[in-house]
């Protein structure tokens, strides 16, 4: 099998020392992380991990089935590129009086959607979110412009044919047995048994 680009999503309990537990399998299996990003979920006390690794399939089985062995993981799912819509975000520092002096560097802003969120006068940081190539291309033409500094965040990604964890979560609630009261002769009026 040949490896690809692979997303893995992971439904959390929000506990201390998750990131660690988790990276451990990876590097335990010595599996490089490409993009790391956490955050809460849609579902309250839930956090959601996008992880983005480089390997084979079977690979990526066995490891969202060994990550969920751990207790406080609610499930991991993996996908393609193709069966998410992702993003990554980018800011860059460049030098106010290049933005100001060339009309080619505007330009090229515009047709990377990227704008301005700071703008002073000795550096202006532009924001722009897309595909990690259109990231990549923005950066090489920017580095033209006496590109000053360049961060980018980690991979976002929702996947297409999902109608969301919190909703699952919900049906497995909702799929639980119910407690039933059961009276019993023998037991005080107020008494009852709770049975499962």
């Amino acid at each position: 099998m040949e490896k690809q680009e692979y997303t893995i999503t992971l439904y959390t309990e929000n506990t201390i020392g998750m990131i660690n537990r988790i990276s451990i399998i990876f590097s335990r299996r010595k599996i490089n992380i490409e993009s790391l990003n956490t955050s809460p979920s849609e579902a309250e006390g839930i956090h959601r991990f996008t992880i983005v690794i480089n390997e084979t399939e079977e690979v990526v089985r066995k490891l969202c089935r060994q990550i969920e062995k751990q207790v406080e993981v609610l499930k991991a799912y993996y996908n393609t590129n193709d069966e998410l819509i992702w993003q990554e975000q980018a800011l860059f520092k460049v030098s106010t009086d290049v933005v100001a002096e060339k009309a080619p560097i505007e330009r090229l802003l515009r047709e990377y959607g990227a704008h301005a969120v700071v703008i002073r006068s000795d550096y202006t940081v532009f924001e722009t979110a897309g595909h990690r190539e259109e990231i990549d291309k923005l950066t090489a033409a920017l580095a033209e412009y006496n590109l000053i500094e360049f961060v980018r965040g980690a991979r976002i990604a929702i996947i297409k044919d999902s109608e969301g964890f919190h909703r699952k979560l919900k049906e497995f609630e909702q799929s639980e047995p119910a407690q039933e009261v059961v009276e019993n002769e023998f037991l005080n009026k107020q008494d009852k048994v709770f049975t499962m």
